[in-house]
């Protein structure tokens, strides 16, 4: 049986990536779908389509909804209450950095404490400091990683993760895309591109009986 596969694609300055980085686990799990966790950088794709900040900085009505939208879902969720980083959209770089260096193991706990930090705890993610302090609360070495993370290699790497969701026609965070290239957008499709990886997983069986 082939095992059901979906990408994660996600950037720290999104709220949305948030709750979809805190709900992934366990669903995934249940379904029996092995996630590919992909930080990227919102900002090449949006400065393509015309934007120089967040659509939710530039349309107010809607960013004020949003973060309504947030509070309310973080409550139905069971997450702590959404704090607003400040400034807002925060500068994710260094956390997509250090999410794209560390294994696959590693980054999907690392991505879900940095985006606590941001959005429960209300801290500057872009501050060395604190991206520090969430490797060194996970049992890594920080420095090291940290150091690794801005090589320049690993710099390519990242961006190179951002130009194969352009490719793939990604516009915002968070995207799922399954193994057949379908493109589920939003925290709200989670469950939607979970069951629709373990469909396209399935059906090469269900044609063969």
């Amino acid at each position: 049986m082939t095992r059901a596969t979906l990408d994660f694609y996600y950037e720290f300055a999104s709220p949305y990536s948030y709750l979809a980085a805190s709900r992934l686990g366990p669903l995934a799990e249940a379904a029996g779908v092995h996630v590919e966790w992909k930080p990227f950088l919102l900002g090449p794709i949006f400065a393509a389509q015309g934007y120089s900040s967040s659509p939710f900085n530039v349309y107010p009505l809607k960013g004020a909804h949003m973060w309504r939208d947030l509070a309310r879902l973080a409550e139905r969720y069971g997450l702590p209450p959404v704090t607003r980083p400040e400034p807002f959209p925060v500068n994710g770089l260094l956390g997509a950095r250090v999410a794209t260096r560390l294994n696959d193991a590693s980054r999907p706990a690392f991505s879900r404490a940095l985006f606590r930090a941001a959005f429960a705890e209300g801290r500057d993610i872009s501050d060395r400091t604190v991206v520090r302090q969430v490797l060194a609360g996970l049992g890594h070495f920080c420095d090291e990683v940290i150091d690794q993370a801005e090589t320049q290699a690993n710099k390519d790497k990242l961006r190179a993760t951002v130009e194969e969701a352009q490719a793939l026609g990604i516009f915002g965070a968070p995207t799922f895309v399954t193994a057949d290239k379908e493109l589920f957008w939003g925290n709200d499709r989670l469950e939607m591109a979970l069951e629709h990886a373990v469909q396209i997983a399935h059906a090469p069986q269900a044609a063969a009986q």
